[in-house]
């Protein structure tokens, strides 16, 4: 059903190395949507995003893709919901020994029956389509960080996904590659009509793409609501975020809540 949402988050909890870091995520992402997730560093905005497609299991709690729980599924049973789901890592994670072409056709040369000249065509599409061209050839050391970026997405895009993760897109780029970057994020969104969750510290890129935003502290969802919501809330933990205090104290925390 299209009022469904795309990815629900339901009561997550998910400790690594013996410190809990999610303690009872709730968070729905509606379809066609981009939801943003803030947070801090190590609040465990990126341990959620990799929950979406089973990098992690939850320690308890449940987790909902296309409404279908996958929670309990084994490795080959993941490989469906990993097809519908496209996911831009931090740091990019391109293959360093392959072109860029051959890094975008990955996905299709290991799971379709594609010929490659089909498969050609659309690492052209999806290049373009993240304003790059002739650039198949390159090596990811020949490539600027921005352009790492744009082929890692590229790659994300390749099989026609129904939702793309964002995990921290811009980080460590210059201020004209993350608005670059958060443009080709809307983009997509209007073009593609993909569910979105992009996971940031960064308020600009928050604001530039979000239709929801959720706050991310203490291992729990703080607060969410529509954009221009959060950025008005007048929530301590909001306000201490928005305005650049990280560390806000324990005795204004308050439980979740919508802005």
């Amino acid at each position: 059903m299209q009022d469904d949402p795309f990815i629900r988050y339901v009561d997550l909890h998910k400790a690594l190395g013996g410190k809990p870091v999610l303690a009872g995520v709730n968070l729905d992402v509606p379809r066609g949507q981009t939801v943003v997730v803030l947070g801090g560093s190590g609040s465990g905005k990126s341990v959620l995003l990799r929950h979406t497609i089973g990098l992690h299991r939850p320690d308890s709690g449940d987790v909902w893709v296309d409404g279908e729980s996958i929670t309990g599924l084994e490795e080959e049973q993941l490989i469906d919901t990993r097809k519908k789901v496209g996911m831009l890592f931090q740091a990019g994670a391109l293959f360093d020994s392959m072109s860029v072409e051959d890094n975008v056709a990955y996905a299709l040369r290991e799971h379709t029956d594609w010929d490659e000249e089909r498969i050609l065509q659309r690492v052209r599409e999806v290049l373009s389509l993240v304003e790059l061209e002739n650039v198949e050839a390159l090596m990811p050391a020949d490539l600027s960080g921005g352009m790492r970026k744009r082929v890692a997405l590229a790659r994300a895009l390749v099989s026609d996904p129904q939702v793309v993760l964002y995990d921290e897109p811009t980080t460590g780029l210059d201020p004209a590659n993350q608005r670059r970057i958060g443009e080709l994020i809307r983009t997509l969104q209007r073009e593609l009509h993909v569910t979105s969750v992009v996971v940031t510290h960064e308020l600009e890129l928050c604001f530039a793409v979000s239709d929801r935003v959720a706050l991310l502290k203490d291992g729990r969802i703080a607060a969410e609501g529509a954009a221009e919501e959060m950025r008005e809330s007048q929530l301590p933990d909001v306000r201490a975020f928005l305005d650049g205090v990280r560390d806000t104290p324990d005795d204004v925390q308050g439980g979740h809540a919508h802005a």
